[in-house]
């Protein structure tokens, strides 16, 4: 049975999203890696709104974590069901990073890698592989897969820890994955896990 997206799905629809840049109060059209990261992230957190961020430390009720450095041409903005969202310079691609925590979260990393990938055809596995992550093991996946026919590729961490799990997405166009991959990898390797109240 095909899953319908969620709710909030319909906020950003239109392919709309608000850039966080200082100075920039605009609403731009986004490109087809945007728009699939977008889904990614409904997918991920229906219902959620995103925290705050402060510096490279991200808080948000019992969520709080530490992001690494946000690479140079990564530009925040808003998308309401993700916990923070990047469009990579002129629509080169856009990462997500999003949390979750519940006692049902317990399910094998490479089904939630999947459930990020619902609603994607014709998937292309390039890379699929277990890797140390913040002291667990976190998978991390390399696929080409079509979003409502257009051909996207998504660079995927999934980490399970301590009841909760971080997805790190970027998605662009195949063309591009390889220059612009090196750099989310580099921000991903940075992330930590801290304590709510720290």
């Amino acid at each position: 049975m095909k899953r319908p997206y969620p709710r909030p799905f319909a906020s950003f629809a239109s392919g709309r999203a608000r850039d966080r840049r200082v100075g920039h109060r605009g609403r731009g059209r986004l490109s087809p890696a945007t728009r699939a990261a977008l889904v990614v992230a409904v997918l991920a957190l229906a219902g959620c709104r995103s925290g705050g961020l402060d510096g490279q430390v991200y808080r948000k009720g019992d969520i709080a974590f530490r992001i690494g450095q946000v690479p140079p041409g990564w530009a925040r903005i808003d998308v309401e069901s993700a916990s923070l969202a990047f469009r990579d310079g002129q629509d080169a691609g856009t990462a997500l990073v999003n949390a979750r925590c519940s006692e049902g979260l317990d399910a094998p990393l490479l089904a939630l890698t999947n459930q990020l990938l619902a609603g994607t055809t014709e998937r292309e596995y390039v890379r699929e592989e277990t890797i140390p992550m913040d002291g667990r093991e976190a998978r991390h996946t390399e696929v080409r897969a079509k979003l409502d026919g257009v051909l996207m590729a998504y660079d995927i961490f999934v980490l399970k820890k301590d009841g909760c799990v971080y997805d790190f997405v970027y998605v662009t166009t195949p063309e591009q994955m390889q220059s612009r991959a090196p750099a989310f990898r580099a921000f991903v390797s940075g992330f930590h896990t801290l304590e709510s109240g720290s």
